[in-house]
């Protein structure tokens, strides 16, 4: 069935959601290369759906362990269907067991199962116990071959106070103790006078970099040839505290 693939919407995200298997079943470009035959540029070319025909993703599909019909459901899931917000009892849930609480995110950052444990050095037993309690959550939805759907859209925001006081306990603790004069150190400051409109805009700003965040994130899955490593990000703003300025100041004359 040698027939070039149409490029809409629809195929587009199956694409998406095709790259993201061959990623997680480790199928990288001289890999599938060397499986079907074809040099490493034209599977490079196929990967990013150049020259790609219906028997080429059928065959590419089964690599994976998934079908041509698995692609398109998850590809319409990913566009429709996925809550905005989460439920107070589904904060509640996640808030109470912090190990839970990263897992759901690592894996809405699109990681798979095996990836998380590897990564963590989580036993088998325990992931798939934690699987089961965020898919019995609504969570997630557990698929063949060890993988995984959320079911949430990874662009909400956590409204509600549970996992707020999970971030006060557990990760602003990670921000308190880093040294920020380390050569290393990634960060930035700046010190604004600010309207309420104005701050009103800051915010935005501020979520708009989450989602390009997030954007990146999915795009250095996609074509990165390197190993990756976890980080976390936390942009915030708050009233400067001007006590004790004008004694700074005094102490120059």
């Amino acid at each position: 069935m040698r027939i070039e693939m149409r490029y809409d919407s629809t195929s587009d995200a199956m694409l998406g959601v095709l790259r993201r298997h061959l990623r997680q079943e480790g199928w990288t470009a001289p890999r599938l290369a060397e499986t079907m035959g074809v040099s490493e540029a034209t599977a490079k070319r196929w990967i990013v759906g150049k020259g790609l025909t219906l028997d080429r993703l059928e065959r590419m599909a089964e690599l994976c362990g998934t079908t041509i019909s698995e692609l398109a459901r998850e590809a319409e899931q990913a566009r429709t269907g996925l809550a905005r917000e989460l439920t107070l009892a589904q904060e509640r849930a996640l808030s109470a067991d912090v190990f839970l609480s990263t897992l759901f995110m690592a894996l809405l950052a699109g990681a798979s199962p095996r990836e998380i444990g590897e990564d963590f050095g989580l036993p088998r037993a325990t992931l798939d116990a934690a699987l089961l309690k965020l898919e019995r959550l609504a969570l997630i939805d557990r698929l063949r071959g060890d993988r995984v759907r959320p079911r949430v859209d990874r662009a909400l925001i956590f409204r509600k106070l549970p996992l707020r006081k999970l971030f006060e306990t557990h990760l602003k603790q990670q921000f308190m103790a880093m040294d920020f004069g380390a050569p290393d150190a990634v960060y930035t400051s700046e010190l604004i006078k600010l309207s309420e409109a104005g701050v009103g805009q800051l915010a935005e700003l501020i979520e708009r970099l989450r989602r390009d965040v997030q954007a990146l994130g999915a795009r250095d899955r996609e074509t990165s040839l390197r190993p990756g490593r976890w980080l976390t990000l936390l942009c915030a703003l708050r009233p400067f505290d001007t006590s004790g300025i004008a004694d700074a100041a005094a102490g120059l004359t």
